[in-house]
């Protein structure tokens, strides 16, 4: 075994000490950041459907179905939070892949980690190792595999879930190898189902799939142990990119995690630029809607993700550019999941309605130029890009903190408590995650 993804899996090695502070400090953050999203999410239809799907099937109470009573198998514990995780689509990022890495990974190995009584450090080790595998996955097949049309998420995430829970079950490697030919051989997902209740079950499914994968294989099932380079498998038919080089490249700072992306604007991150632009144009030059006779907003033609003319959800809302330009423009907190639902307020229609947006080809998901003219004539301009990590990790776990505390406040219906606060800052000091995982139970019946 001598192939790309035996080289890739040598990450099995990795432990939790290995790791530079800013990396570990990152993992905890994708997790407070994970239960943030997860906790707010529990009150959108689609958690609730694929929570009852769960319980009608029963089974043994394995590990916690977060914000609920009771327990579910290791496997419902993965579709259930996995997809609660991404129902607001506020969760992480990183455009290596591009994806939400975190909500795919995180709800299995949670599940499995709970199951098996382990540390946190192990828990950690163990996230870092999928999360890094799924990246360096996207540096191989991107941007073929999503411009085809492929669900990042659902796709690589499936496989970066099935590493971690190989890493943190200590398979071999190649029981791991096994694990991730059986995870490959199940994902799916499309973008075209951006905007609709499927984009969230993909992150539960991937998870699902990821942690399935690593049970049957340990059991003895067996899978191409090359399916990343093999003829036919996933590289080849997910996309004709196959970027070697990239995908073997040491990134920035040693580790792909140190570019992951929180967002603080609820909605699709290709949309976060636009409204950060023109947020900015309105603020510098005092602005309001009734001043401004038209916003022209320049993206990437990979951009069609979230680039719906007219919607009439939240849902499809947070896949609109000119929702996006126009909540901007009249000061919505776009940061408070409440608020998309305005999209069909007349308001906001009146300024969604002087929004164009132009696709062009050789700009990044991240990027935006807005172009706003004043009814007096004058022409405003901003670009943005929106997809620079930021360098001070402590300032960004302050953010992480913030946010966590403004969207659990409305599930839990006060501020969560100091202690949870504490074992997400201390997660790999943990013995084990029980007490954790305790006091995340029973928010809705």
């Amino acid at each position: 075994m001598d192939g790309l993804t035996a080289r890739l899996l040598q990450v099995l090695s990795l432990r939790c000490d290995d790791l530079p502070a800013d990396v570990r400090r990152v993992a905890r953050d994708c997790l407070a950041d994970w239960l943030a999203c997860t906790l707010a999410g529990l009150a959108e239809p689609v958690s609730g459907i694929v929570a009852a799907a769960a319980q009608e099937e029963g089974g043994h109470p394995q590990a916690t179905l977060i914000g609920r009573t009771g327990k579910g198998t290791v496997l419902q514990a993965a579709l259930v939070n996995g997809t609660a995780s991404h129902a607001l689509d506020y969760d992480d990022v990183n455009l290596a892949v591009p994806g939400h890495m975190t909500v795919a990974i995180v709800p299995a190995l949670l599940a499995l980690a709970e199951q098996m009584e382990s540390s946190g450090a192990e828990f950690i080790a163990a996230f870092v190792a999928g999360y890094e595998t799924a990246c360096r996955i996207g540096k191989l097949v991107e941007p073929a595999h999503y411009a085809n049309g492929f669900h990042a998420t659902a796709t690589i995430g499936s496989l970066g879930a099935a590493v971690a829970c190989a890493h943190l079950m200590r398979l071999s490697p190649e029981q791991a190898s096994h694990a991730v030919g059986l995870a490959a051989t199940q994902a799916a997902g499309l973008k075209a189902m951006f905007g609709t209740m499927a984009k969230p079950l993909h992150a539960g499914l991937a998870s699902r799939a990821g942690l399935q994968s690593v049970l049957l294989a340990r059991k003895g099932l067996t899978s191409r142990t090359d399916v990343l380079e093999c003829a036919q498998g996933f590289a080849q038919v997910h996309g004709a990119d196959f970027h070697l080089t990239d995908a073997l490249a040491e990134p920035v700072g040693g580790y792909h995690l140190l570019a992951n992306l929180f967002k603080f604007h609820a909605a699709c991150y290709s949309t976060h630029s636009t409204i950060e632009a023109v947020a900015a144009l309105r603020h510098e030059h005092s602005l309001s809607a009734d001043a401004v006779s038209s916003i022209q907003v320049v993206a990437g033609e990979g951009c069609t993700i979230c680039n719906i003319q007219e919607p009439t959800t939240a849902l499809e809302a947070k896949f609109s550019l000119r929702i996006a330009a126009a909540f901007a423009l009249l000061g919505v907190e776009t940061g408070r999941v409440s608020e998309w639902g305005r999209a069909t307020e007349p308001d906001v229609l009146a300024v969604r309605d002087r929004v164009r947006v132009e696709l062009v080809p050789g700009m990044g998901l991240s990027d935006s130029d807005v172009v706003m003219r004043l009814r007096d004539g004058t022409q405003l301009r901003r670009s943005h890009d929106c997809g620079v990590p930021m360098a001070d990790k402590t300032k960004q776990s302050a953010r992480v903190a913030a946010k966590l505390i403004a969207l659990t406040v409305p599930t839990l219906g006060k501020p969560p408590s100091p202690r949870l606060l504490d074992l997400l800052s201390t997660v790999e000091e943990q013995k084990d995650l029980r007490e954790l995982l305790a006091l995340c139970k029973a928010v809705v019946e």
